[in-house]
């Protein structure tokens, strides 16, 4: 942003500016005076003609003058032109006496009817100019109810507001007080005249302050009758509808950014309140099963009944593997928070994308002993740069959905193929599918499959840690998937 000019310069353009407009008042009459006297030397010296076409011809350049130059010009052009017709073409000619009483009417019909035509031609012009200044405030008033009406960040917002109404009038600065948050906004700090004590007295009396020698204008901000604070203006002169129009605009944008403000805080807070109690319906739902399966075991050893050496094997065979259930959900949860608070760092080594995929395998040997699992990796494909521990963990993740939502005499299928600098890996199976809805929400913490989550086992939050584990080495997963065909789960990673 261009500095701003100080108090000092800013009087000294405007000095300039008056000397400029009065020197060029001054040439608009030399230019009308001019054309009066070529008037003459063409009716009378060039080409003699009568009173009434030199009368006819001074009565346009008149019109003329008022239609381009103004009122001012246009009467001193007038009272020119009667002299000039009275010297030059009412006898006795070169003189300022008239013989004739008739022409004495004549002359002052000539000068009423040059006065009055400028009138008229003034008021049309100043009308003409009048409309096409509303037309471009209008013009201008729209395009900053576009950017207003844009955002919905309050904080943004307000910040934005000055420099908007600056940039939409051609102004030098603007300036906006809130006495709700006890702030003012300004588009730069040396503007004196737009002080907080002037947009405060504003903001309490309610009235528009117009100040034409200082070019500066005040208006409140109200929302029907409610005041909301004040906006300052300085480098121009805006009419007054204008400016009140400006100040509803803006009072109605800051009322409205902070309503959409409000309604995404209570959507959010039902979102959360939601999420609160889905994660509370799947903790209790996951962790009941094993601790009621622990408590059942536990109080049939405790029991006075005979239990022999298989049962008792058996009962505590229950135990440890609904504990270790347990401790796995406990570290899905523990996981989950660690990566969203981004606490996790990630071990990245080179290693041949075979190794990942036979990492996976065997830390999903127990699921997968009974599944048919084929693997197609290419020899020539890239090494991957990663965490192996972590991705591995994301496979065994797919894997174990694949085994756990398709029938167990369907095949698994793992591949793997070059995406440019990534490697992307894949885990295909022939399960139910998955519908177009549930594709783009299975990806979030504690979301299951409608049909699925009271059938199969499981948090919902596999799919969230996986998620978060290949972004984390910044790729990509996904799924496509189509209703009674299967599904396939695909994701990238950074090559070598």
């Amino acid at each position: 942003m261009s500095p701003q000019p100080s108090h000092g310069e800013r009087k000294r353009r405007s000095g300039f500016a008056v000397s400029l407009q009065r020197i060029r008042a001054e040439l608009y009459h030399y230019a009308a005076a001019m054309g009066t006297i070529a008037i003459v030397v063409v009716a009378y010296l060039r080409l003699p003609v009568n009173p009434t076409t030199v009368a006819l011809t001074f009565l346009i350049v008149v019109l003329g003058v008022a239609s381009r130059w103004g009122l001012t010009n246009a009467t001193v052009t007038a009272v020119v032109a009667t002299l000039a017709f009275n010297y030059y073409f009412l006898p006795p000619v070169r003189t300022f006496t008239i013989a004739d009483p008739q022409n004495w009417v004549a002359l002052l019909a000539f000068l009423t009817t040059a006065i009055i035509a400028s009138r008229l031609s003034e008021r049309a012009r100043r009308e003409a100019m009048n409309a096409t200044r509303r037309r471009k405030e209008v013009e201008r008033l729209y395009a900053l109810s576009q950017q207003l009406l844009a955002t919905e960040n309050v904080l943004e917002l307000l910040n934005s507001i000055p420099a908007y109404v600056r940039d939409a009038f051609g102004l030098k600065a603007a300036a906006m007080y809130l006495p709700k948050r006890n702030e003012v906004y300004r588009t730069g700090v040396d503007h004196p005249e737009l002080s907080e004590e002037r947009l405060e007295a504003v903001s309490g009396r309610g009235e528009v302050v117009i100040d034409e020698d200082k070019e500066l204008c005040f208006v409140p901000l109200r929302v029907g009758v409610r005041p909301v604070g004040s906006l300052g203006l300085e480098g121009a002169v805006l009419a007054r509808e204008t400016l009140e129009a400006v100040g509803s605009l803006v009072a109605i944008s800051i009322e409205r950014a902070g309503a959409v403000e409000n309604m995404t805080r209570t959507e959010a807070a039902r979102e959360s309140e939601k999420l609160r109690s889905a994660l509370l319906d799947s903790v209790t739902h996951e962790f009941r099963t094993p601790l009621t399966s622990i408590k059942a075991s536990v109080t049939t050893l405790l029991s006075s009944a005979q239990i022999d050496a298989e049962g008792r094997k058996d009962l505590l065979t229950v135990i440890d593997e609904e504990t270790d259930r347990l401790n796995r959900l406990v570290g899905e949860a523990a996981e989950m928070a660690q990566l969203d608070a981004q606490q996790v760092e990630l071990r990245r080594e080179v290693y041949p994308v075979r190794e990942v995929v036979e990492a996976a395998l065997e830390k999903s040997h127990q699921v997968l002993a009974r599944r048919e699992v084929k693997v197609q990796i290419p020899d020539d494909l890239p090494r991957v740069r990663i965490d192996l521990e972590r991705i591995a963990e994301v496979l065994v993740q797919l894997l174990e959905n694949a085994a756990k939502y398709s029938p167990p005499d369907m095949r698994i299928t793992i591949t793997g193929e070059r995406a440019g600098k990534m490697v992307s890996l894949s885990v295909a199976d022939r399960g139910p599918g998955i519908d177009d809805l549930e594709q783009s929400l299975i990806f979030e913490k504690f979301y299951r499959g409608r049909d699925q989550r009271y059938r199969v086992q499981g948090t919902g939050m596999g799919l969230a840690i996986a998620r978060a584990i290949v972004e984390a080495h910044g790729g990509t997963i996904g799924v496509t998937s189509q209703l009674g065909s299967g599904s396939l789960f695909s994701l990238t990673v950074p090559g070598e």
